[in-house]
């Protein structure tokens, strides 16, 4: 059976119990575009500084995670959809054309074969945005045109950011104009490394003012940053400045998004929300590939941050393969069996 789902040992829709679960049909859903952006505040370096991480403690409470968090059966396709919902869908080749980013544009409108969705209970999905480079951004509106899916531009010089900055400041500027609803920035490392961190806030809160109505999320390329005292310090500061996301990676560097650098960022949004009543979204990006990984991340957020931060306003994935391992799961719940890859194509 090549396009159709095999009857023999299919599954029942997913439940609602799951769906629940998974952060479906919550009234926190409903009010998911309610909440007030993180406008920032002054800078408070006696708070920022005063930040630290315990690393064995934050590498032991990472540790148990995979083997104490596992979903089985409906609860484990109702989070896999979840997490598709939290997708941005990225494309940042070199070899980037216009026809890759529509079949990727039309990907995220469909992001699962429908019989399957309709196997599940579900009528549609999409993936909760699409990210470019700026040159790609007029392609990626026009094929999403219709659509709530938001387009995503990487900016200010990506992935190292050592552009001049009034460059890095006009390449924003250029990206909202072109129609990206959502700025990836990506900070200066030195900042952080030298400590100097009333650079990196000037810096934050002009990137922020430049974006106007589009969010900004800030890229910490954390495996660049040393220590994960210098990740959490660089997290609140950021927050201060106006960021309405924290990202870990650009998904160039050596080491991409891990559980410990994951912890540290997740608590300091919740340090941050519990002293200044503003939500930061948060977005692990780089090398999040298979389907257990994100259950495991999700896990992780629901229980330090709750189910509010299980909506696409304040979680995304940045991923592109990530998808591609999340269908052949859900395939397999509901036929029972594994598909090739081939048969679940990204763009």
């Amino acid at each position: 059976m090549d396009s159709q789902i095999a009857e023999d040992g299919a599954q029942p829709p997913v439940t609602p119990a799951a769906k629940a679960s998974a952060g479906h049909a919550t009234p926190a859903a409903d009010t998911a575009h309610a909440l007030p952006r993180n406008p920032g505040i002054a800078l408070d370096l006696d708070w920022a500084l005063g930040v630290e991480a315990n690393t064995s403690a934050i590498e032991r409470r990472c540790a148990s995670l995979p083997g104490r968090r596992s979903v089985k059966k409906d609860y484990q396709a109702a989070w896999l959809l979840k997490a598709i919902s939290l997708i941005d869908l990225t494309t940042l080749a070199g070899d980037d054309t216009e026809a890759r980013v529509r079949r990727l544009c039309a990907k995220a409108r469909q992001p699962v074969r429908q019989e399957i969705l309709t196997a599940l209970g579900f009528e549609s999905l999409t993936t909760g945005a699409v990210c470019v480079y700026h040159d790609m951004i007029p392609a990626a509106v026009r094929a999403l045109e219709g659509t709530d899916i938001p387009v995503a531009a990487v900016s200010t010089g990506f992935p190292a950011g050592l552009s001049p900055f009034h460059l890095r400041v006009e390449e924003i500027r250029e990206s909202v104009r072109a129609g990206a609803k959502e700025i990836d920035i990506v900070i200066s490392r030195r900042h952080v490394l030298s400590g100097n961190w009333q650079a990196l806030y000037d810096e934050m809160k002009a990137f922020r003012a430049t974006c106007g109505d589009a969010h900004v999320k800030a890229i910490l390329a954390t495996g660049e940053l040393g220590t994960l005292r210098n990740v959490a310090r660089a997290s609140m500061i950021c927050m201060m400045a106006g960021a309405d996301f924290i990202k870990t990676s650009t998904g160039k560097e050596g080491v991409n998004a891990t559980l410990p650098v994951s912890l540290v960022m997740i608590r300091a949004i919740r340090d941050y929300y519990e002293r200044t009543g503003f939500h930061v979204g948060y977005k692990p990006a780089g090398g999040i590939s298979k389907a257990k990984d994100a259950l495991v991340y999700l896990s992780l957020l629901k229980e330090e941050l709750g189910n509010r931060w299980l909506q696409p306003d304040l979680f995304r994935f940045g991923a592109s393969s990530l998808l591609g391992d999340i269908e052949r799961q859900l395939e397999h719940h509901v036929t029972g069996a594994y598909s090739a890859g081939y048969r679940h194509p990204m763009a």
